[in-house]
């Protein structure tokens, strides 16, 4: 009777979920507490909280049989230690952004954006649809970890600047703070590229360590203060269409938990990672109206030269990277065929929406 019960409350799937939480019975006397370290600083708005939100509906769905304390950035271990720390069972979890790792796993910065890449829907669709969550646990696994996507900053700002961009000549030569693929591009048209935690990016601002920085959007941006320390924003979406906050798990830990508690932290992952993307889309739209309203906050975009200079450079330092990493090459593969598969719907669907509701002024 308490497996015909476990399966009709799991068939309700993620939808029944966030409604009814499902709680198996097999194993019923064992408990978990887990350690979670994060990237972030702790409580850090959507990214900080949003760790702590996974960690409380795992609990909740567990019926308090599993229990996972949040640690933020520096606690246990430093921001950007936290894949080795779960990989070698320091902590049991982490909660981070994949393409930190590139000096690690190359491969992983596909997980997170690709310059001039798919967007947050699209994204998820390869994720959970089209063979992306395979290829990542492939990947991770030998390094005895597996990941999900926990979460979704949308698409995020090109950054903050102290000075105006007028050209391509503009660029050379500034320090910037951009992680990942879009800051190996960066690099490719004369910019020099940093990457630091998201807590070190003011002062290094204030003191001439950078010349410009990008973070997240509007409101972490702002959380961090860094209208303070530029006075140009850039809007041009290039960097990051999208990028994926994930949770990784030592496989050691992941492998010793009951099949019923691993479904657990499943549905949680997925509900989380809406969870933050509806998050960041209302606290940007609020945030970015207080950053030109009531800070005066300097909107541009990138001209284009420099739009074009960077989508040539960032299909070379992706051609470079497939050329000489095997796992680079096999995900890069899978993502640009789903990308060719999904964009002519979404050309169709929501692009061509947006642009005749702009055109009619609605």
């Amino acid at each position: 009777m308490q497996r015909r019960q476990f399966l009709k409350t799991a068939g309700l799937g993620a939808a029944g979920v966030a409604a009814a939480p499902f709680v198996a019975t097999a194993h019923a006397d064992e408990t978990y507490t887990w350690d979670m370290v994060t990237s972030w600083p702790k409580n850090f708005p959507a990214l900080g909280t949003g760790a702590n939100d996974f960690a409380r509906r795992v609990e909740q769905l567990s019926n308090g049989r599993m229990k996972i304390r949040v640690h933020g950035a520096g606690e246990l271990v430093p921001a950007l230690e936290v894949f080795d720390a779960v990989s070698a069972g320091t902590a049991e979890m982490g909660h981070s952004t994949p393409y930190y790792w590139r000096g690690k796993l190359p491969a992983a910065q596909f997980f997170t954006a690709v310059p001039f890449g798919m967007s947050t829907t699209e994204m998820n669709a390869w994720l959970y649809h089209g063979g992306g969550q395979e290829l990542w646990d492939e990947v991770y696994a030998k390094h005895n970890l597996k990941p999900f996507a926990v979460g979704n900053t949308g698409p995020q700002m090109a950054g903050w600047f102290k000075k105006e961009i007028n050209s391509l000549d503009d660029m050379q030569g500034l320090k910037l703070r951009l992680p990942g693929l879009a800051g190996e591009a960066m690099n490719g048209i004369g910019v020099s590229t940093v990457n630091m935690p998201g807590s070190e990016i003011f002062t290094s601002m204030q003191t001439g360590v950078l010349d410009a920085a990008d973070w997240v959007g509007p409101y972490n941006d702002m959380a961090f203060g860094l209208h303070q320390v530029a006075d140009y924003y850039y809007t041009t979406v290039w960097n990051e269409p999208t990028a994926t906050v994930e949770t990784m798990i030592n496989l050691d830990a992941w492998n010793a938990l009951p099949e019923d508690l691993q479904d657990v932290i499943r549905e949680a992952a997925r509900a989380s990672n809406l969870a933050m993307y509806t998050e960041f889309a209302y606290r940007n739209a609020q945030a970015l109206e207080t950053l030109v309203d009531e800070h005066n906050v300097q909107l541009r975009e990138f001209p284009d030269d420099v739009v074009q200079a960077l989508y040539e450079s960032s299909q070379a330092v992706i051609q470079n990277q497939v050329e000489s990493d095997e796992d680079s090459r096999r995900i890069y593969e899978s993502y640009a065929n789903f990308q060719n598969l999904i964009r002519p719907f979404s050309d169709i669907g929501e692009y061509a929406y947006l642009k005749g509701r702009d055109a009619v002024g609605g």
